[in-house]
Protein backbone atom coordinates (compact mmCIF):
# COMPACT_ATOMS: atom_id res chain seq x y z
CA UNK A 1 0.00 0.00 0.00
CA UNK A 2 1.27 3.63 -0.24
CA UNK A 3 2.55 5.22 2.73
CA UNK A 4 0.83 8.29 3.81
CA UNK A 5 2.36 11.55 3.21
CA UNK A 6 2.60 13.69 6.08
CA UNK A 7 1.36 13.23 9.09
CA UNK A 8 -0.94 16.85 9.69
CA UNK A 9 0.78 18.50 12.02
CA UNK A 10 3.34 20.44 9.95
CA UNK A 11 3.02 24.26 10.53
CA UNK A 12 5.23 25.06 7.34
CA UNK A 13 5.34 25.06 3.81
CA UNK A 14 8.04 23.85 1.90
CA UNK A 15 10.35 25.94 -0.29
CA UNK A 16 9.69 25.53 -3.79
CA UNK A 17 11.22 26.49 -7.01
CA UNK A 18 10.27 27.86 -9.70
CA UNK A 19 10.26 25.54 -12.48
CA UNK A 20 10.58 22.53 -9.91
CA UNK A 21 8.46 19.78 -8.84
CA UNK A 22 7.59 18.66 -5.24
CA UNK A 23 8.57 14.73 -4.56
CA UNK A 24 4.88 14.66 -4.25
CA UNK A 25 3.91 16.00 -7.63
CA UNK A 26 6.33 13.79 -9.20
CA UNK A 27 4.97 10.60 -7.56
CA UNK A 28 1.48 11.43 -8.56
CA UNK A 29 2.12 11.99 -12.22
CA UNK A 30 4.55 8.64 -12.28
CA UNK A 31 1.21 7.18 -10.86
CA UNK A 32 -1.17 8.84 -13.75
CA UNK A 33 1.27 7.95 -16.40
CA UNK A 34 1.55 4.35 -14.73
CA UNK A 35 -2.31 3.95 -14.56
CA UNK A 36 -2.68 5.01 -18.72
CA UNK A 37 -0.31 2.55 -19.55
CA UNK A 38 -2.32 -0.19 -17.74
CA UNK A 39 -5.36 0.63 -19.36
CA UNK A 40 -3.53 0.91 -22.59
CA UNK A 41 -2.04 -2.50 -21.65
CA UNK A 42 -5.47 -4.14 -20.48
CA UNK A 43 -7.71 -2.69 -23.38
CA UNK A 44 -5.39 -4.34 -25.89
CA UNK A 45 -5.06 -7.54 -24.46
CA UNK A 46 -7.44 -8.09 -21.67
CA UNK A 47 -6.31 -9.37 -17.98
CA UNK A 48 -7.43 -13.20 -17.14
CA UNK A 49 -4.06 -14.45 -18.35
CA UNK A 50 -1.93 -12.05 -17.05
CA UNK A 51 -0.03 -12.25 -14.19
CA UNK A 52 1.53 -9.31 -11.87
CA UNK A 53 4.97 -10.19 -13.20
CA UNK A 54 3.84 -10.19 -16.43
CA UNK A 55 2.39 -6.95 -16.00
CA UNK A 56 5.12 -5.59 -14.54
CA UNK A 57 7.33 -6.78 -17.09
CA UNK A 58 5.49 -5.20 -19.78
CA UNK A 59 5.21 -2.02 -17.77
CA UNK A 60 8.68 -2.14 -16.92
CA UNK A 61 8.35 -1.37 -13.17
CA UNK A 62 8.52 -2.84 -9.76
CA UNK A 63 5.54 -5.49 -8.23
CA UNK A 64 6.63 -2.50 -5.45
CA UNK A 65 5.22 0.04 -7.45
CA UNK A 66 2.17 -1.65 -8.75
CA UNK A 67 0.91 -2.48 -5.19
CA UNK A 68 1.07 1.45 -4.97
CA UNK A 69 -1.76 1.47 -6.78
CA UNK A 70 -3.58 -1.53 -5.69
CA UNK A 71 -3.09 -3.90 -3.48
CA UNK A 72 -3.92 -6.98 -5.38
CA UNK A 73 -4.25 -8.37 -9.05
CA UNK A 74 -7.92 -8.03 -8.49
CA UNK A 75 -7.89 -4.61 -7.14
CA UNK A 76 -5.48 -3.70 -9.73
CA UNK A 77 -8.07 -4.69 -12.64
CA UNK A 78 -10.83 -2.93 -10.97
CA UNK A 79 -9.19 0.60 -10.69
CA UNK A 80 -7.73 0.63 -13.88
CA UNK A 81 -11.08 0.03 -15.16
CA UNK A 82 -12.08 2.64 -13.05
CA UNK A 83 -9.43 4.82 -14.20
CA UNK A 84 -10.55 4.57 -17.68
CA UNK A 85 -14.14 5.37 -17.93
CA UNK A 86 -13.12 8.24 -15.51
CA UNK A 87 -10.81 9.68 -18.16
CA UNK A 88 -13.18 8.20 -20.55
CA UNK A 89 -16.34 10.16 -18.80
CA UNK A 90 -14.56 13.68 -19.09
CA UNK A 91 -13.69 12.81 -22.49
CA UNK A 92 -17.26 12.45 -23.79
CA UNK A 93 -18.91 15.02 -22.37
CA UNK A 94 -16.14 17.56 -23.57
CA UNK A 95 -17.47 16.44 -26.70
CA UNK A 96 -21.19 17.77 -26.33
CA UNK A 97 -19.91 20.42 -24.82
CA UNK A 98 -18.26 21.35 -27.79
CA UNK A 99 -21.38 21.01 -29.66
CA UNK A 100 -24.11 23.27 -29.48
CA UNK A 101 -27.27 21.53 -32.00
CA UNK A 102 -29.82 20.00 -29.59
CA UNK A 103 -30.53 17.12 -32.20
CA UNK A 104 -26.53 16.50 -33.04
CA UNK A 105 -25.57 16.25 -28.81
CA UNK A 106 -27.00 13.20 -29.05
CA UNK A 107 -25.45 11.78 -31.73
CA UNK A 108 -21.65 13.51 -30.77
CA UNK A 109 -22.22 11.71 -27.29
CA UNK A 110 -22.70 8.53 -28.63
CA UNK A 111 -20.01 8.51 -30.89
CA UNK A 112 -17.88 10.12 -28.17
CA UNK A 113 -18.68 6.91 -26.65
CA UNK A 114 -17.74 4.74 -29.56
CA UNK A 115 -14.68 6.81 -29.83
CA UNK A 116 -13.76 5.88 -25.76
CA UNK A 117 -14.54 2.22 -26.84
CA UNK A 118 -12.91 1.74 -30.10
CA UNK A 119 -9.54 1.17 -28.90
CA UNK A 120 -10.80 -2.26 -26.33
CA UNK A 121 -10.48 -5.57 -27.50
CA UNK A 122 -13.09 -8.26 -27.32
CA UNK A 123 -10.85 -10.16 -25.14
CA UNK A 124 -10.96 -6.87 -22.89
CA UNK A 125 -14.63 -6.85 -23.06
CA UNK A 126 -14.86 -10.76 -22.37
CA UNK A 127 -12.49 -10.42 -19.57
CA UNK A 128 -14.57 -7.67 -18.07
CA UNK A 129 -17.99 -9.28 -18.49
CA UNK A 130 -16.31 -12.29 -16.40
CA UNK A 131 -15.05 -10.57 -13.48
CA UNK A 132 -17.81 -9.43 -11.24
CA UNK A 133 -16.14 -6.24 -9.80
CA UNK A 134 -15.16 -4.47 -13.41
CA UNK A 135 -18.46 -5.57 -14.49
CA UNK A 136 -20.20 -3.79 -11.78
CA UNK A 137 -18.15 -0.56 -13.17
CA UNK A 138 -18.98 -1.14 -16.54
CA UNK A 139 -22.42 -1.87 -15.84
CA UNK A 140 -22.84 1.40 -13.36
CA UNK A 141 -21.32 3.74 -16.60
CA UNK A 142 -23.79 2.45 -18.66
CA UNK A 143 -26.75 2.54 -16.55
CA UNK A 144 -25.57 6.85 -15.96
CA UNK A 145 -24.71 6.78 -20.10
CA UNK A 146 -28.07 5.87 -20.85
CA UNK A 147 -29.56 8.40 -18.04
CA UNK A 148 -27.33 10.89 -19.58
CA UNK A 149 -28.90 10.15 -23.33
CA UNK A 150 -32.45 10.29 -21.58
CA UNK A 151 -31.64 13.81 -20.78
CA UNK A 152 -30.42 14.75 -23.99
CA UNK A 153 -33.22 13.04 -25.83
CA UNK A 154 -35.58 15.55 -23.34
CA UNK A 155 -33.49 18.71 -24.24
CA UNK A 156 -33.65 17.88 -27.97
CA UNK A 157 -37.49 17.53 -27.69
CA UNK A 158 -38.05 20.72 -25.62
CA UNK A 159 -35.91 22.84 -28.33
CA UNK A 160 -38.08 21.34 -30.64
CA UNK A 161 -34.97 19.78 -32.48
CA UNK A 162 -36.68 15.91 -32.27
CA UNK A 163 -40.41 14.95 -32.46
CA UNK A 164 -42.36 14.75 -29.48
CA UNK A 165 -41.49 11.33 -28.36
CA UNK A 166 -42.08 9.11 -25.19
CA UNK A 167 -38.91 10.02 -24.12
CA UNK A 168 -39.91 7.47 -21.44
CA UNK A 169 -39.89 4.94 -23.19
CA UNK A 170 -36.81 6.29 -25.79
CA UNK A 171 -34.96 5.73 -22.67
CA UNK A 172 -35.85 2.34 -21.77
CA UNK A 173 -34.65 1.04 -25.66
CA UNK A 174 -31.90 2.72 -24.86
CA UNK A 175 -30.92 1.54 -21.50
CA UNK A 176 -32.00 -1.77 -22.77
CA UNK A 177 -29.82 -1.90 -25.68
CA UNK A 178 -26.79 -0.38 -23.79
CA UNK A 179 -26.59 -2.95 -20.89
CA UNK A 180 -26.77 -5.66 -23.61
CA UNK A 181 -23.58 -4.39 -25.57
CA UNK A 182 -22.42 -4.28 -21.87
CA UNK A 183 -22.93 -7.85 -20.86
CA UNK A 184 -21.78 -8.77 -24.55
CA UNK A 185 -25.30 -9.80 -25.83
CA UNK A 186 -24.90 -7.73 -29.02
CA UNK A 187 -21.41 -9.03 -29.44
CA UNK A 188 -22.84 -12.66 -29.22
CA UNK A 189 -26.22 -12.41 -31.42
CA UNK A 190 -24.37 -10.10 -34.31
CA UNK A 191 -20.78 -9.56 -34.08
CA UNK A 192 -20.37 -5.92 -33.75
CA UNK A 193 -18.08 -5.13 -30.92
CA UNK A 194 -19.23 -2.54 -28.50
CA UNK A 195 -17.92 0.74 -30.04
CA UNK A 196 -19.70 -0.04 -33.77
CA UNK A 197 -22.52 -1.15 -31.69
CA UNK A 198 -22.40 2.19 -30.28
CA UNK A 199 -22.21 3.85 -33.66
CA UNK A 200 -25.33 2.12 -34.94
CA UNK A 201 -27.24 2.97 -32.15
CA UNK A 202 -26.42 6.58 -32.70
CA UNK A 203 -27.95 6.02 -36.34
CA UNK A 204 -30.88 4.43 -35.08
CA UNK A 205 -31.55 6.33 -32.47
CA UNK A 206 -31.12 9.80 -34.10
CA UNK A 207 -32.98 8.36 -37.33
CA UNK A 208 -36.03 7.51 -35.07
CA UNK A 209 -36.13 11.10 -33.30
CA UNK A 210 -35.52 13.30 -36.54
CA UNK A 211 -38.27 14.19 -38.97
CA UNK A 212 -37.57 14.07 -42.18
CA UNK A 213 -37.62 17.77 -43.84
CA UNK A 214 -41.14 19.21 -45.10
CA UNK A 215 -42.70 16.55 -42.85
CA UNK A 216 -45.25 18.84 -41.80
CA UNK A 217 -48.06 16.52 -39.30
CA UNK A 218 -51.57 17.18 -39.70
CA UNK A 219 -54.33 16.09 -37.21
CA UNK A 220 -56.42 13.28 -37.14
CA UNK A 221 -59.70 15.01 -39.42
CA UNK A 222 -57.42 16.71 -41.74
CA UNK A 223 -56.13 12.54 -41.87
CA UNK A 224 -59.37 11.22 -42.25
CA UNK A 225 -60.59 14.11 -45.30
CA UNK A 226 -57.36 13.47 -46.93
CA UNK A 227 -58.04 10.07 -47.17
CA UNK A 228 -61.32 10.60 -48.04
CA UNK A 229 -60.35 12.50 -50.81
CA UNK A 230 -57.37 10.14 -52.05
CA UNK A 231 -60.30 7.07 -52.39
CA UNK A 232 -62.61 9.26 -54.28
CA UNK A 233 -60.52 10.04 -56.83
CA UNK A 234 -58.76 6.84 -57.37
CA UNK A 235 -62.68 4.91 -57.75
CA UNK A 236 -63.58 7.81 -60.43
CA UNK A 237 -60.61 5.91 -61.88
CA UNK A 238 -61.56 2.50 -64.86
CA UNK A 239 -59.23 0.15 -63.74
CA UNK A 240 -58.33 -2.34 -66.82
CA UNK A 241 -56.18 -5.29 -67.18
CA UNK A 242 -53.01 -5.93 -68.52
CA UNK A 243 -52.76 -9.24 -70.58
CA UNK A 244 -49.09 -8.85 -71.10
CA UNK A 245 -48.39 -8.55 -67.14
CA UNK A 246 -51.50 -9.74 -65.31
CA UNK A 247 -51.69 -7.05 -63.21
CA UNK A 248 -54.76 -4.62 -62.82
CA UNK A 249 -54.02 -1.12 -63.26
CA UNK A 250 -55.99 2.02 -61.25
CA UNK A 251 -54.72 4.97 -62.87
CA UNK A 252 -51.07 4.84 -63.87
CA UNK A 253 -50.38 2.93 -60.23
CA UNK A 254 -50.41 -0.97 -61.10
CA UNK A 255 -51.48 -3.52 -58.15
CA UNK A 256 -50.57 -6.45 -58.14
CA UNK A 257 -53.99 -9.18 -57.90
Amino acid sequence: MARPIGTGTETSVPFRVAGVSTPVRRGAVRREQLSDALVRLLLAEGFAHLTLDDVTARLHCSKRTLYALAGSKEQLVRAAVVHFFRGATERVEAAVVACTDPAARVGAYLRAVATELAPASARFFDDVAGFPPAAEVYERNTRAAAARVQQLVADGVAAGAFRDVHTGFVADVVTATMVRIQQRQVAASTGLDDAVAYERLAELLLHGLTAPPGDHRVDGASAVRASGSSVAASTSTTPTVSNASGRLNVGNQPVWK
